[in-house]
């Protein structure tokens, strides 16, 4: 009869899954996407103009990147204008306070900028941010 009972304890043993090593690994992703994510944002290489300027919004924006070639990319997605203006129409109707920033490259024409922060405004943004390098970087 005891060698009956210690068998049934280690089956109970085994029945049990424990699961605070996969809640650390989680833990451990989420934080480290977290602080990736927004490094990636800024990963395409383009030299912005210098200029002191505030700080730019951590949450709720969306950028708009203008590089020197003429591309434009919303978020990491290059996308024609017409492409742009949908889908900024449609992120203005579903979600109304994300703020635009605008990245250009500091070798584009003042009138290619402003045409893009037009195309933009159009869309339903009025309110566009445009990011430049801190002076004396």
């Amino acid at each position: 009869m005891r060698h009956h009972k210690r068998a049934r304890s280690q089956m109970a043993a085994i029945d049990q899954i424990n699961v605070t090593p996969l809640l650390d690994l989680t833990f451990l992703l989420l934080i480290a996407f977290m602080i990736t994510m927004p490094l990636m944002e800024y990963g395409t290489q383009i030299s912005e103009p210098e200029m002191n300027s505030e700080e730019l919004p951590t949450e709720d924006f969306q950028s708009v990147t203008f590089t020197n070639d003429g591309s434009i990319l919303l978020g990491k997605e290059t996308v024609s204008k017409e492409q742009l203006f949908d889908r900024l129409r449609r992120l203005k109707s579903d979600a109304p306070k994300t703020q635009i920033l605008l990245r250009a490259d500091g070798n584009r024409s003042y009138n290619d900028v402003i045409d893009l922060m037009a195309l933009i405004r159009r869309s339903g943004f009025v309110d566009v941010t445009l990011v430049t390098q801190a002076e004396g970087k």
